[in-house]
C-alpha cells in the first residue's frame, strides 16, 4: 500500500523541497499543496519508470555528499592554484577512458555529474555501451592514478548506494 502512494520517495521528498524552495516562504497551504503535488506526481509518473533503481539512503548517501562537497572544495584551490600560478603550456592536460564497474543508467549519471561538478575535470560522453565514460582532466601527470582515485573514491561508494 504504501509503495503504491510513495513510489519514489526520494522525489517525493525532493518534490515538496523544491516547491518550498519556490514559493519562498512556508504557510500551512503551500505546505500543503505542495505535499499533495509531490504525492501525486510520482504515482502518475511511475509508469515511466519501470526499472528505477533501488538506493540505499543513510550513511554511505550521505558519505558520498560528505566527500564531494570536500573534493569540490579542494578542488576549487587547486584549480584557483594551476590558473594563477601555471601557464598555459605548463598544464597538462589530458583525456581519460574510465572503465566503469556501475550498471545503471542512473548511477552513471551521478557519477558523470559528480566529476563535472569538480573543479579540474568535465564527463564528456560514455560508450555506448555504457562501459565506459570519458573524461577531460585539466592537469595530470599520472592518468593511471586519476582512473584508479575516481574508482576508489567515487565509483566504489556509488556501487553501494545503487544496489
Amino acid at each position: 500500500m504504501l509503495t503504491k502512494l510513495f513510489p519514489h520517495p526520494g522525489l517525493t521528498v525532493m518534490l515538496l523541497i523544491v516547491w518550498i524552495l519556490i514559493q519562498n516562504s512556508l504557510t500551512a497551504g503551500g505546505f500543503l499543496l505542495g505535499l499533495l503535488l509531490a504525492t501525486v506526481i510520482p504515482v502518475f509518473t511511475a509508469p515511466f519508470w519501470p526499472n528505477r533503481p533501488r538506493l540505499r539512503f543513510g550513511w554511505a548517501m550521505l558519505d558520498y555528499l560528505g566527500i564531494v562537497l570536500y573534493d569540490i572544495v579542494i578542488a576549487n584551490f587547486h584549480v584557483a592554484k594551476l590558473i594563477l600560478f601555471r601557464r598555459n603550456r605548463d598544464l597538462n592536460s589530458r583525456w581519460m577512458s574510465i572503465p566503469l564497474d556501475l550498471h545503471s543508467a542512473e548511477a552513471i549519471t551521478v557519477l558523470a555529474g559528480t566529476i563535472s561538478l569538480t573543479p579540474g575535470t568535465v564527463s564528456a560522453d560514455v560508450s555506448a555501451d555504457g562501459r565506459y565514460l570519458l573524461v577531460h582532466t585539466l592537469d595530470t601527470d599520472d592518468v593511471a592514478h586519476e582512473i584508479a582515485h575516481i574508482k576508489a573514491r567515487y565509483e566504489a561508494r556509488l556501487q553501494r548506494i545503487f544496489r
